[in-house]
This record gives structure tokens, C-alpha cells and sequence, in this order.
């Protein structure tokens, strides 16, 4: 069972978030109290990963050393191992629930650790590789919602355990691109789990609230209550197609769809979108004769809604199927690089009839560049690499059992001094 304790103030934590559009790194020192210091920071394009799987491993390979060395060359420092996000589809959640008679008397370290202990093993992975298996809120003759049960009196205790599995080939290709990147892997945490450390407030994740990440290639819906994460869906869809669609319907190059929709693009009209024109250079760009397209941002702002409007349908349709609705159902939180976009959160609160605000990470020290919400799940890999939180996942089947160790910086060096020469 592993039981993490915060790491000593001289221990740094280092996280990696692999993602459709980028991967970036971080590395941050903890003090005494668990507060991380932003030691070095770290981002490159990511050119490998298609929906938040590995497609090449080549390129994401070597993203994931740039991104590694730029953050360790503003921290001065080298790591040697990393906490790695999971943002792939084919995540599931359950919830295992183990109750044992205690007998009226005091509640001991002895009983919650055998609690623990049955709650482990009643878990069936059914095949699939288990991410996290995190106590929730334990249960005394029936009265929920106990935080910590050591020294009452029951006669029975239970406790909840939130368990989230995922299809095991994708996180083995997720762990040997690290490792063959010659870093360790120290664990691989869901991307919701780190997006919802790094962006929702206690007091929201108690009183329900619903996660919605917009991924460059991936959307993950998730939902909070009771303090904990209870339920998930993946969409494989994101910011991306909104890019894709812009450079379809006028000509483009990504890059330049990407620059106007992060410019001019927005999930609201105006009045004014009719005249205001947008000059954007078309594929053949540089070719004689070849001019630039010249496009009204009303037209602009079409093609992106037209986007949003499926995009948001099929994010409504996941929080009904994850019991979203009602008085429980009233706050969504939108998060990640989508979340950009200009007018993203009123769009979305008229379309869902909910209140909707957008997640940034809530993390002092944070560079001003890392500190929008494309990066929420990058803050919330190292608070979590930080925290105390338990979780019962070791003794699963992990992901590099067969994979080679990672080797540290001087690996690094010269795996780069290969492909290089």
C-alpha cells in the first residue's frame, strides 16, 4: 500500500503533461507546509500525440527531452524522475465500497488500516491498468461524510474508494516514450484528477461541480461531490478541430488558423464582427499571383460556433449520463487550452442553462505564461506530487514492468548527441 507523505522541503517535484498540441514540464522545490516554489518551466509543440494517444514515438520522445531540458535549464537543476499526465480517452471510474464491525469500541490506525487493506483487495481491474484507488469519505454506523475516524466509537466502519482504471496499452505507451526519453516515471496520474487540484476550490469539489477540460484533441467531463471525483467522460474532440475547421473552410495553414482564432476568434457575436476584416496568408502562401485571403470575423466566428455547438451538445449529453442535473448540477468549471478562447464561458453558461466560470490554476508563483488555463493539469501533476494524499494503486499492475529505467541527464545528453550526429 502506498502511503505518500509530503516530500522533505530539499526533494523537488517534477511534472510532464503530454498533450495533442504541446508538452510542457515543470519542477518545483516544496517547503516545510507542502507550498511549491517554481523552480523552471519547460514547453515544446507536441508533433506525436493524436486524441492524447502516443502515435509517433520518435517525435514525442524527443519533444519530451526539450520541454525537460529547457525547464531544467531555468531551474539550474536536473531530475531524474517525473509525475506524467494521462489525458487519453478510455478512462472509467468506479466506486468500491468495504465496510468491517469494529464493535463499539475506539477506532484505531490498526482497523482503517485494515479497512484499507480489504478495500484494496476487493478492487477487480477487469483488465484494465489502475490509475488511482484514493480513499474518500469513511462511514460510521451509517453516518457519511468522516474525514478522519480514529479515536470514535462505532460498531461499523466503511469507506469509499474512488477507483480509475484506463485501457492498459495506452498508458504502456505513455510510460516507455518517458522512459525512453531517460526519465523515470515515478506515476501516472489522470488528467482530471490533476486539472481538478489545480483549478477547483474545496468548497466546490464538496458541493458538486462539474470538471470540463478542452484538450487540444480530447474533451474530459468529470464530475465532483462529496470532495472527491465520482464520475468521468472523454470526448475526442477539442481546440484542435476548431483550428482544423478554420484552415478547411478558408485556406489556411494550421498554424495560421491557430493564430486568428487566438487572436480574433470568439464563441460570441457582435455587431461590429460584419467589419471587421481579418487578413490571414493561405496555404500557397509565397507563390506568385498567390494573395492573401482577406475574411470578415463574423465569418470566422461562424465557423467556430458551428464547432462549439457539437462540441457542447455531446459535453451536455456526458453530464447527463454522469447524473449531472439538478440542485447538484448547478456549477461547470471549463478549463485547459479551449478554455482561451474568447467568450468561451458565456457561450457555454446559455447553452446549458448552468453557471460557468474558466479555471486557471490556482498556484502562486507561476510564471505569467504558464498561468492560463491551458496549463491547469501541469500545476495540478506537481500539487498532487506534493500533496499527502493516499492511494492504493500500488500493487497493481503498472505500466513499466516492461519497459527500460530512465537514466537521468547524462542519458539524456547523449541519446540528443545521437539523433543529432
Amino acid at each position: 500500500m502506498r502511503r505518500p507523505q509530503p516530500p522533505a522541503a530539499d526533494k523537488l517535484v517534477a511534472a510532464l503533461d503530454i498533450g495533442s498540441s504541446k508538452i510542457s514540464a515543470m519542477i518545483a522545490e516544496p517547503d516545510a507546509e507542502g507550498r511549491l516554489k517554481i523552480l523552471g518551466t519547460g514547453q515544446r509543440e507536441s508533433r506525436g500525440v493524436k486524441r492524447g494517444f502516443i502515435a509517433d514515438m520518435d517525435k514525442t520522445e524527443i519533444a519530451i527531452r526539450e520541454a525537460v531540458e529547457q525547464a531544467e535549464r531555468i531551474a539550474g537543476t536536473s531530475i531524474d524522475e517525473v509525475f506524467v499526465g494521462f489525458s487519453a480517452g478510455g478512462l472509467v471510474s468506479t466506486l468500491a465500497n468495504v465496510e468491517l464491525p469494529v464493535g463499539g469500541r475506539r477506532i484505531t490506525d490498526a482497523d482503517i488500516e485494515g479497512l484499507l487493506d480489504e478495500g484494496k483487495e476487493s478492487i477487480d481491474p477487469e483488465g484494465r491498468m489502475i490509475l488511482h484507488a484514493l480513499p474518500a469519505l469513511y462511514t460510521i454506523d451509517g453516518m457519511n461524510g468522516v474525514k478522519q475516524p480514529r479515536g470514535l466509537h462505532a460498531e461499523r466502519l466503511a469507506v469509499d474508494i474512488h477507483v480509475i482504471a484506463a485501457d492498459p496499452a495506452p498508458v504502456k505507451n505513455l510510460d516507455l516514450c518517458v522512459r525512453s526519453a531517460h526519465l523515470g516515471v515515478e506515476a501516472i496520474i489522470a488528467s482530471p484528477v490533476a486539472a481538478g487540484q489545480a483549478c477547483l476550490s474545496d468548497e466546490e469539489r464538496e458541493l458538486g461541480v462539474a470538471l470540463v477540460e478542452l484538450g487540444a484533441g480530447v474533451t474530459n467531463v468529470s464530475v465532483f461531490a462529496g470532495g472527491m471525483l465520482v464520475g468521468l467522460k472523454s470526448i475526442p474532440m477539442g481546440g484542435g478541430d476548431i483550428t482544423d475547421d478554420i484552415a478547411a473552410a478558408f485556406g489556411a495553414r494550421r498554424t495560421e488558423a491557430e493564430r486568428i482564432k487566438c487572436f480574433y476568434g470568439s464563441a460570441m457575436t457582435s455587431p461590429r464582427d460584419n467589419h471587421d476584416m481579418i487578413e490571414l496568408a493561405p496555404i500557397a502562401g509565397g507563390q506568385e499571383g498567390v494573395e492573401a485571403n482577406r475574411i470578415t470575423r463574423a465569418q470566422l466566428v461562424t465557423v467556430i460556433r458551428q464547432r462549439l455547438e457539437h462540441l457542447i451538445a455531446q459535453v451536455e449529453a456526458a453530464l447527463k449520463d454522469l447524473g449531472f442535473s439538478g440542485p447538484f448540477g448547478r456549477q461547470i468549471v471549463i478549463t485547459g487550452g479551449g478554455a482561451d478562447l474568447k467568450a468561451i464561458a458565456d457561450y457555454a453558461q446559455g447553452v446549458l442553462g448552468r453557471a460557468v466560470r474558466v479555471g486557471r490554476p490556482a498556484m502562486p508563483g507561476l510564471p505569467e505564461a504558464h498561468g492560463g488555463p491551458a496549463f491547469s493539469t501541469l500545476a495540478g501533476l506537481a500539487q498532487f506530487a506534493a500533496s499527502d494524499a493516499l492511494d492504493l494503486s500500488a500493487g497493481f499492475s503498472t505500466a513499466g514492468s516492461e519497459t527500460k529505467p530512465g537514466g537521468g541527464l547524462v542519458s539524456r545528453l547523449i541519446a540528443t548527441f545521437r539523433t543529432q550526429y
